[in-house]
């Protein structure tokens, strides 16, 4: 990281710290919040400040323990890690096939639930008087509306505006490098979410906006969402930077590798100029308040020139 970039998020932070340490005796108290909208465009209604919380995926439990509500969580899902602490929480099973009867037995008043999970779970849920809240951020700002609104259900403005003010702050200091930068200035970057079969982000994603924040371009944004795409494809684009998501499941570092041996990819600029990274999709696929972190990781591994050298400098 360059000495310009270290001394001013050094300052951020500094000053975010002696804000919440001003503050930590003033939380916020809990307020009826009333009727929200979720960002699925549902409405909730919440006749109370929610005591027993389940979360339904990693990201939104981050955001929970962020804001200081942990004792309020009594259900996560078998992913959910980080921090360690929430290991201990009762699970209620996978992130797409949560146990529902395990959920009504544990009496919540508020369910953290994600668009995957909008078709059969949420309405499974409602139809037996459970009240659901759904998170669907698809860029940065989304991931910061999604902590804004976690807040607002939960009474605790005052924590969110903080944590929101912290990271905003964090990725302002990306794009105030990379947002003018001119398209022949952004190199090419692919980035393998799996290897078999081989899938990217394309447009009106959360990873495709970090990409683009960070000073790159997307080969992948002519494409939508989570999607296969093609060697040929790639080969073709000719990648300046390839990042490969490593960590998932029980694929370990498969798409790293194959983004290193992979015969096809072996002329693309990435290879030859050994611009090849890998980063913890346990950290990058999470849409939650640790994405400014992953944000500044992309933009070290696309412009090194800009941020310093990568902390990941495998390949």
């Amino acid at each position: 990281m360059s000495r310009f970039l270290r001394s001013s998020l050094f300052v951020v932070f500094s000053l975010v710290l002696v804000l919440s340490l001003g503050c930590s005796a003033a939380v916020s108290a809990p307020t009826t919040p009333g009727t929200i909208t979720d960002q699925l465009g549902r409405t909730v209604k919440l006749d109370k400040v929610p005591q027993r919380i389940i979360s339904l995926a990693p990201s939104n439990t981050e955001i929970l323990y962020a804001l200081g509500l942990a004792d309020k969580v009594v259900g996560v899902t078998d992913y959910d890690d980080y921090p360690p602490e929430v290991k201990q929480k009762t699970s209620i099973g996978g992130f797409t096939t949560p146990n529902i009867e395990k959920i009504v037995s544990l009496s919540p008043d508020l369910v953290l639930a994600t668009d995957i999970q909008q078709k059969e779970v949420i309405p499974n849920l409602e139809q037996r008087g459970i009240t659901v809240m759904a998170l669907a951020p698809q860029n940065l700002d989304g991931v910061l509306s999604a902590i804004t609104l976690v807040g607002q259900a939960t009474g605790s403005e005052k924590e969110a505006s903080k944590l929101v003010a912290s990271m905003q702050a964090s990725i302002t200091q990306i794009t105030s490098a990379t947002s003018n930068l001119s398209p022949s200035q952004r190199p090419r970057v692919f980035y393998i979410t799996w290897s078999d079969p081989l899938m990217t982000v394309g447009s009106g994603n959360l990873d495709d906006d970090i990409i683009r924040k960070a000073g790159g371009t997307n080969i992948a944004s002519n494409l939508s969402g989570s999607t296969t795409i093609s060697l040929e494809a790639v080969v073709q684009d000719n990648p300046q930077v390839i990042i490969a998501g490593v960590g998932m499941g029980s694929g370990g570092d498969q798409p790293y590798q194959f983004a290193l041996t992979e015969n096809s990819l072996r002329n693309t600029d990435a290879r030859t100029n050994n611009h090849v990274y890998s980063v913890d999709m346990d950290v990058a696929g999470r849409a939650g308040p640790r994405i400014a972190q992953v944000l500044q990781e992309f933009a070290e591994l696309i412009h090194p020139e800009l941020f310093g050298t990568p902390t990941n400098t495998k390949g």
